[in-house]
Parts: C-alpha cells; sequence; structure tokens
C-alpha cells in the first residue's frame, strides 16, 4: 500500500522566502503573494496505519514541523502547487535514508518491492499566468534526472491529497544477449563505433566511441576465434578502451614522440627527479601513477595519497548528480589506494561561465532540449560538492573558481581527495596489492542499476545531442560512508582482504577486469550482483557506473569474517565470482558463458593512434599584463577586486566544512577580514606536529598567448602558494590536470605538447615530481543557439595544477593577513617577463628558511591583479592599512614567482642578510585601515579606505 507523509514547518521557513526571492527574479516580482514548502515521502510498504502515523511522528520535529498523512497539508487558500520528483531509476539519497530510519525503528527490512520516495512541493499564492508557471518550473527541476507536476487548487481539492505517485522502474525482463556479426562494411562498423549497438527497434544505445581501427582490432580478433562477440563483450571493450580510460590522446604516439607524451614528459620528468633524489637520498616519492592515487613518504609511519579529478560531462547534464558523483568518486580513489587509504581532506575548483551570463543553448536542433542556465550549473555543481563532502564528513580546505564565457558549453569540475595510510598493516607494505587465484570477487555497497551506462564513452567525446541521461549518476555519500568506515576502520586492519579498488568508469568491467590483471584472469557470474531493480541486461550489470561500490579480492577462508562484518555495520556485501590465473576474463550469466576474453587483448589490444600536431611555438610578449596605465588607480583597483575573477568565493568556503575532522591548522579563509587563500594546511595525524600543506593553480586565459607560458606560470603559482605559507619547495610533489577541447585537432594536440613540455622543463628545474593526473580531452559543446544555428562552444587550453608537500612543524606556517601596525613590507622576487626556476627555486628556499626562522609575520603570493591585488588581500585580511611606494609600471602586472610579505621591524637586518637582492623594501603597515599607494615621484596614486576595499571585493558574489 502507498501511504504519503507531508511535512511542513510551524515556524518561518526561510526556504521559502528564498523560493519567492528566485521567483521574482524571473521576472515575477509582485506577482508572487506566498510561497510554502512541503517535503513530502511516499511510502510503499506493507506498513499498518498505526505504522505509518508513527512513521510520521519519528520523521517531524514537533517542537517546528507538523505532519500530515494522505491529505491535503496545508490549511491556506493557494493558486498552484508544483511537485518536484526524481524520475524512476534516478539515486534518491533522502529516500533512501529515510526508509533505513524507518527499518531500524520498526526493526524489519523493506522487501526489494518495497522502498520510500522523496519529493518537495511548493504552494504559490499569487497573479501568475501559464508562462509564469513555466518559467517557475523551469527553474525548480532538470527534467533529465527530476519530474514535475503541476496542480491548481480545484485539483487537490478535488482529489482531497495530493497524488501518490510512485516513481518505480519498470523495466521489461529482457536479458538476452545479443551476438554482434562484425563481418559488415567499414562503414558499419564505424556506425556501431560511434552511435552503439542496434536496439531491436532500429535505435542505437549509445556511443561505444570506437574508431573504425578499433573495430576493425576487435572483429579481427573474433575472427581468429571463429566467433561473433558478444553485446557484452563488445561494451565491455569500448569501456576499458575509452580515452576516459586508457588516456589515449597522451599515451598514443604524437609526432615524433613514439612513446607518447605521458612517458616523455610527465612521468618522464618524475622518472628523472626520482632518480636523482634516490642518488641524493631525498627521494619522497612512494607511489607515482600506478594506483588509484599517487602517495608520498609523510613519516617514518604513514603515507600521505592524492588524486584529483574532473567530471566535467556529467556535470553539465546534471550539475548536483555530476558534481556530487565527481566527490564521491574520487574519496573512492582513496580508499581503492593500496590496502586502502582513510580520505582525510577534500579540494576543488570550478570553471563556469558568468553565472549572469543568459545565453539560451540547445542540444538539439528542434531547440526542445535545452542546455540548462550558467547560474543553475554553478548552484548546482557547488551544492553537489557540499552534500557529498559534508555528508562523508570529510573536510574541504582548499579550492577556487574560475570564470570564462567559453565554459558556458561544458564546464569544468574539478574534485580531489588526500588520503592518510600507514605504511605498513600487520607487517603487510599497504601499497602493495596481491591476488592468489581462487581469492573471492566481491562487490561492497550501493547495487547497480541503470545510472551510469556509458558514462566513460560518454566522458571521452564531446556534449551534443546524443549525449544520454543515463551516463549521470547521483552519488549516496551516506551508503558510501558506512561502506568507507567498515572497510577503513575494520576490515583492512583485520587482514580481511588482498586488494580493493574503486567500481569507477566502466563499473564491474573496468575494477574487476584491472584487477584480474594482478592474478591472470577471473570468472564472474553476473546473475549474482545485487540489483536495484528487476529488468537490467546482463551488459547494463556488467558496465553500469552506479556509485558506492568497490571491488575487493577476499581469500576464501576469510569470506564469512567479511560478511558478517559488513551485515553488522549496515553494509552489503557479494560474492560474484572468483579470481583465476586462466588469461581470461570470463562472464556467465545464468550458467551461459557471455564474455570470455583474452586478458592481454582486453587491455592491451587497442591499436595505437598516431596522431599529428600542426603549429609553430611563438613566444608571446606582455602576457602578464592586464593594465599598463590608468588616469584612476583607486577606481581600477576597485574594478578589478568586483572582477569575477578576483572576487570573494567566500560563499563557497562558508558551505564547504574544514573543520570536521579536527585537522585544519590554515583555514580557506584567512585573517580577520575572511580573505580566500590559495593554499591550505593541514594535521592528519593527531599526536605528529607534521602538516600536510596543499595548493592549486589554474592560469587558462594565458593559453591565448602560448601553452608553454601557461603550463610554466601555473606550476610556479601552484608552488609559490604552497612556499608562501609555510611550505617546502624541496619536498612538494605535483598533480597535473589537463582539460582540453577537440582532443583529435592538430592546432589542439600541438598546444598540448607545447604544455606538456613545459611541465617536464619546470617541474625537473624545480625538483618537484608528478605523483599523479588525469586529463579530459573532448571538452566541446555542440548544439544550437536560440536562432537554431549550430554552434561550438570549446573551453580554452586549461591545465589545473596541485601540489602536496610535507612541512616539519605545523607552528611554522604564515597567513597573508598583516599583523601589526609598522610592520615592514616587501616584494619579493623580480617583476619582469622572464621565467628563470632556478632563480626562483633559490628564492623559495631563502623565503622558507626565512619562515622556518619565524622572520616573517605574512605572506601571500602575488597572483591575479598583480602586486595591488596582493596588497589589498593582506590587508583586507588583518583589517589594516599600508603605505607603500612602488613604480606603478608594474603595480597591476601579474609577472610570475613574487610574493608580498611583511615582517616586525626588530627582523629587518637578518631578514634582508638572508633575502639579499631579492627583497624590495616597499613600505609599512599602518593602523589607519587605508590603503595608500604612492608611485616613485611619492604622489598618492591610490587611496583606499580598507572598508571599501572589503565592500568591493565581497560584492559581486554576494547573494550567491
Amino acid at each position: 500500500m502507498i501511504n504519503r507523509i507531508d511535512i511542513t514547518y510551524k515556524i518561518k521557513d526561510t526556504r521559502a522566502e528564498v523560493k519567492k526571492r528566485n521567483f521574482g527574479s524571473l521576472g515575477l516580482r509582485g506577482k508572487i503573494i506566498k510561497v510554502i514548502v512541503v517535503d513530502s515521502y511516499l511510502i510503499d510498504s506493507s506498513l499498518n496505519n498505526e505504522q505509518i502515523e508513527k512513521a510520521a511522528n519519528i520523521l517531524t520535529n514537533p517542537i517546528l514541523e507538523k505532519n500530515s498523512i494522505n491529505s491535503i497539508p496545508i490549511e491556506t487558500d493557494f493558486d498552484i502547487c508544483i511537485e518536484i520528483g526524481l524520475l524512476p531509476g534516478v539515486t534518491d539519497n533522502v529516500g533512501t535514508t529515510v526508509k533505513e530510519t524507518l527499518e531500524d525503528f520498526f526493526r524489519k527490512d523493506f522487501s526489494s518491492e518495497e522502498n520510500v520516495y522523496s519529493s518537495q512541493v511548493f504552494f504559490i499564492s499569487g497573479k501568475l499566468n501559464s508562462d509564469d508557471i513555466d518559467k517557475i518550473v523551469d527553474s525548480l527541476y532538470n527534467p533529465l534526472i527530476q519530474r514535475a507536476a503541476v496542480m491548481s487548487f480545484d485539483d487537490i481539492n478535488r482529489e482531497g491529497s495530493l497524488p501518490r505517485f510512485v516513481p518505480k522502474v519498470k523495466l521489461a525482463k529482457k536479458t538476452a544477449v545479443k551476438n554482434i556479426s562484425l563481418d559488415i562494411t567499414k562503414k558499419e562498423l564505424a556506425k556501431i563505433g560511434s552511435e552503439g549497438i542496434e536496439n531491436d527497434d532500429g535505435s542505437r544505445r549509445g556511443p561505444l566511441s570506437l574508431d573504425l581501427n578499433e573495430m576493425m582490432a576487435i572483429r579481427d580478433y573474433f575472427k581468429k576465434k571463429k566467433r561473433n562477440p558478444t553485446d557484452v563483450e563488445l561494451e565491455s571493450l569500448a569501456q576499458t578502451w575509452s580515452e576516459h580510460c586508457q588516456h589515449t590522446i597522451f599515451n598514443d604516439p604524437l609526432d615524433d614522440i613514439k612513446t607518447g607524451i605521458f612517458k616523455k614528459y610527465i612521468k618522464g620528468a618524475t622518472e628523472k627527479i626520482n632518480t636523482l633524489r634516490q642518488a641524493q637520498g631525498k627521494s619522497f616519492c612512494v607511489s607515482v601513477f600506478v594506483d588509484n592515487s599517487g602517495a608520498i613518504e609523510f613519516d617514518e609511519n604513514y603515507l600521505i595519497t592524492h588524486k584529483v579529478e574532473t567530471h566535467n560531462s556529467p556535470s553539465a547534464l546534471d550539475p548536483f548528480g555530476g558534481a556530487i558523483t565527481g566527490i564521491v568518486g574520487v574519496n573512492r580513489d582513496t580508499l581503492g589506494f593500496g590496502l586502502g587509504a582513510k580520505p582525510i581532506a577534500n579540494v576543488y575548483g570550478f570553471c563556469f561561465a558568468d553565472p549572469e551570463d543568459k545565453t539560451v543553448l540547445y542540444r538539439n536542433k528542434s531547440k526542445t532540449e535545452k542546455l540548462l542556465p550558467a547560474k543553475r550549473i554553478l548552484q548546482g555543481v557547488i551544492e553537489g560538492v557540499n552534500v557529498g563532502g559534508n555528508s562523508s564528513g570529510i573536510p574541504t580546505p582548499l579550492g577556487f573558481v574560475y570564470f570564462d564565457e567559453r565554459y558556458r558549453g561544458k564546464p569544468l569540475v574539478f574534485v580531489g581527495t588526500v588520503g592518510l595510510i600507514p605504511k605498513t598493516i600487520n607487517q603487510r607494505n599497504s601499497t602493495q596489492k596481491k591476488i592468489s587465484p581462487g581469492d573471492l570477487i566481491v562487490m561492497v555497497g550501493g547495487r547497480v542499476g541503470i545510472d551510469g551506462i556509458h558514462g566513460a564513452t560518454f566522458s571521452s567525446e564531446e556534449l551534443n545531442v546524443k549525449s544520454q541521461s543515463s551516463s549521470v549518476q547521483i552519488g549516496d555519500p551516506i551508503t558510501q560512508k558506512k561502506m568507507s568506515d567498515a572497510i577503513i576502520k575494520e576490515a583492512r586492519d583485520r587482514n580481511l582482504y588482498h586488494a580493493i579498488t574503486d567500481n569507477g568508469a566502466g563499473g564491474l568491467s573496468s575494477s574487476v577486469g584491472e584487477m584480474a590483471k594482478l592474478s591472470g584472469g577471473c570468472h564472474v557470474y553476473l546473475d549474482r550482483v545485487p540489483l536495484k531493480y528487476l529488468g537490467l541486461d546482463p551488459w547494463q550489470i556488467w558496465i553500469s557506473e552506479s556509485q558506492e561500490r568497490m571491488t575487493l579480492a577476499i581469500p576464501r577462508g576469510k569470506w564469512l569474517a567479511f560478511e558478517s562484518l559488513m551485515r553488522r555495520r549496515g553494509v552489503e556485501a557479494s560474492v560474484i565470482g572468483e579470481f583465476s590465473n586462466s588469461g581470461k576474463c570470463i562472464v556467465e550469466y545464468n550458467g551461459h558463458r557471455i564474455m570470455d576474453l583474452d586478458i592481454d587483448f582486453f587491455h592491451n589490444g587497442r591499436p595505437k593512434k598516431k596522431q599529428k600536431s600542426s603549429g609553430k611555438y611563438q613566444v608571446s610578449s606582455n602576457k602578464y599584463q592586464i593594465f599598463k596605465n590608468s588616469t584612476n588607480w583607486t577606481q581600477t583597483l576597485i574594478d578589478i577586486l568586483k572582477g569575477l575573477n578576483v572576487t570573494s568565493y567566500e560563499f563557497i568556503s562558508q558551505q564547504f566544512d574544514h573543520t570536521v575532522q579536527g585537522n585544519a591548522v590554515l583555514p580557506p579563509l584567512h585573517g580577520r577580514g575572511r580573505v580566500n587563500s590559495d593554499a591550505t594546511v593541514i594535521k592528519p595525524v593527531y599526536d605528529s606536529q607534521k602538516g600536510v600543506v596543499l595548493s592549486s593553480a589554474i592560469h587558462p586565459e594565458l593559453s591565448d598567448n602560448d601553452t608553454y607560458s601557461m603550463a610554466s606560470y601555473t606550476i610556479d603559482a601552484a608552488i609559490s602558494s604552497a612556499v608562501a605559507v609555510g611550505g617546502n619547495p624541496d619536498y612538494l610533489a605535483l598533480l597535473d590536470n589537463f582539460c582540453w577541447s577537440s582532443g583529435d585537432d592538430p592546432k589542439r594536440l600541438y598546444q598540448l605538447k607545447q604544455a606538456a613540455k613545459a611541465c617536464y622543463d619546470v617541474a625537473v628545474s624545480f625538483g618537484t615530481p608528478f605523483i599523479s593526473g588525469k586529463d579530459s580531452m573532448f571538452n566541446d559543446f555542440k548544439g544550437f543557439d536560440k536562432t537554431g544555428k549550430p554552434i561550438k562552444i570549446s573551453v580554452p587550453p586549461t591545465l589545473l595544477i596541485s601540489t602536496i608537500g610535507v612541512i616539519d612543524d605545523i607552528k611554522k606556517t604564515v597567513t597573508m593577513d598583516f599583523k601589526n601596525p609598522w610592520d615592514l613590507v616587501y616584494l619579493l622576487g623580480e617583476s619582469h617577463d622572464a621565467f628563470d626556476p632556478v632563480k626562483q627555486l633559490a628564492l623559495y628556499r631563502s623565503v622558507f628558511a626565512a619562515i622556518q626562522n619565524n622572520y616573517i609575520a605574512s605572506a601571500i603570493n602575488i597572483n591575479r591583479g598583480g602586486l595591488a591585488i596582493a596588497v589589498c588581500k593582506s590587508a583586507m585580511a588583518g583589517i589594516l592599512g599600508i603605505d607603500i611606494k612602488v613604480d606603478k609600471k608594474i603595480l597591476m602586472m601579474e609577472f610570475p614567482s613574487r610574493i608580498l610579505i611583511s615582517i616586525a621591524p626588530e627582523k629587518k637586518e637578518a631578514f634582508e642578510s638572508l633575502l639579499g637582492n631579492n627583497a624590495l623594501f616597499l613600505g609599512r603597515v599602518t593602523n589607519n585601515q587605508i590603503i595608500k599607494i604612492r608611485d616613485m615621484t611619492n604622489k598618492v596614486i591610490i587611496n583606499l579606505k580598507v572598508e571599501q576595499a572589503l565592500e568591493a571585493y565581497k560584492l559581486t558574489l554576494k547573494d550567491y
């Protein structure tokens, strides 16, 4: 029986006020009188009336809320009622939590056919026409994952309650496995590769992202086997060979680089640096490019891991679902490192179009599939990372937001996780995964559904009309948190498994397939995989990327202990097969063999592509200049402070909990003025004074000049940010995340090669090895504008560089805020275009030494907006003034490798002796809370109250 419980506030509901204001911003201001928000739960179960009444009461806070059962939840009149719920098959985190609450309360398990479905209802009073209602509905839901029902006052009164529609998945119980003939023309082969396997009705399943050469290689393999491939085999190969999984552009030959640019430039830099460091006895890298995360040594007992991922394509279609899936997915990359690392910090980075950009775009020519507005994408992505991190109990102390109109078609969503793992666990090397033939294949966590079909191949292509909503998943952080704690806090330290990895891109086909390389084979029984609902085809079960799942290799003798532990912790675990040394990946379904691939072909059979680039390197002049001169320097400074790429994003930092595990040393906002920082420090081990420094940098605006300079500047900016807060430049590692567009365009490939070469040159010069990375190569949108005209929007070549390092003493860290009036202010580094990593490294070592000697009171690396903005940020953070003299030609230049610092007057002699010619005295901190900047003639060119600067800095995004 289906019962409906509706819960409303008895007190003022701020959510309703916010919605009323949002609706007004749609051009309806003055038309809307009142909004009431109702939280609703449809309970499809065998609970009797008395139990339903108890259920309503335990879901209601009696002081603040009231409930109603199967009746109209409000007593006042209204004009329209809009209910927003999820489509069938979309993960309902709230509904799942309510179901588990009821199961705990009544001490009974719901059957597979029983469930709870959540929705939200908006009762609106006002004079609204049909167009007004359409605007409101459009602002409330995403049709790719949600449903909207609009009802009038008469509709509701006539029925006597809100409708009891249950969004239950109903799939035809078709479990046939298809044999796909590849004895067809090249044109037909190419069509299968680009559009997917044909369904019975003539439609296509969705892109396999396999080109003709890859399809021909598959055809030839099965010719030797003297049979056709099954759809399971073809779909599995597509996931494994996808650009997303194999990073084909980075790994395949490019021009004369036969090994590919990853091995030559990224991995090559690390190998050269580590060889030198090992000879010097100074190597700190432990695991690079071989596991789900990279790892460096923290101390004699622990390792620190780090991984940064992107989730761009899904976030364009469903910002909330794409972002939450991204953050919980990279959490699982941490769980999947070695024998399992504990997530101790999250990081983020968002590249958006201006949220006020009103450009209307469509995915199809008939203009029925509208791309979400820029503001909606921003808000959804931020909410997704918020819910994913906060609900998982993982602090988020570092992030950034960057704006450019070219991210309108597809945003970039970077998410990362830092982990902590002991070096040894019960005398086992924690980084080593060893799987023995006969070990059980165990799937742990969430069940499998149709969400996330073709996620890997979808992420290997541009966003267009063929991009499917089924490619998007919604992560459930609560389910994952239970799984994470049970594995990391208990099962790992009891040696209950041999190996673990994440069910990410490609689902079981990827995780089991990857692990099978360690043993030499696997045998999977697909009908043993727990499903969210009936009716999935075998190929869907095998490649689905439904979230919250890990795959483990468990010795047979430890299965009962593991299963018992998981059951007691409320985590589902299922044996779905066993690892072998057969050299094959074999999959059965209901006694029929549906996949039989050689492991070597499965992973290494993809033919290499010979890529060609086209371009000519040109050194760009004045690439770091944003303002050469101004007639009103004060107003120019105010305008820059308001600019989207300088303005405060405190509204994000406030939402993301950075204190939850009690490891915060330097927070995301510095000083009394609460100014965003580019670096942070955490303390991962409670009884140790050692810390971990994290920073990041991104400068796609420089790609318009040349990508070599862009990459060089970005690495330098990330390192200088870390050094400015106390990081040791000789104990820093890097992570690279390339987000490119048109990855098969020779001109873009040339830009990519130049950026990768810069990564090698600069990393080797600094001695900073790369330990992990990720690339996303087709960040393009192909669609139509409001007139139906075809349009392509490509992101600028974008490289995110992240740093991670170890600080021996967390007391030797520095924030950007000026500390005391009359402190002396210096500019460190040289103000010119020249880029000399050798000089820069010497400078950074001197800064580190000065911080270790307690000479430096405040420090900030000079970034966007140049010296003027750095001065403002330190003054705003400390709520103190400053009076300095500087050559106005360099005031707003964004030259690299410079740091602004302040010191106590008594430290002057020692500081200047250490820094020498690298320190240019500018002036003093003052107590009058005025930012005063003079030119070299001593004329005041900027005179701005700190209060005014803060107002400008926090204005642009304050209402978000």
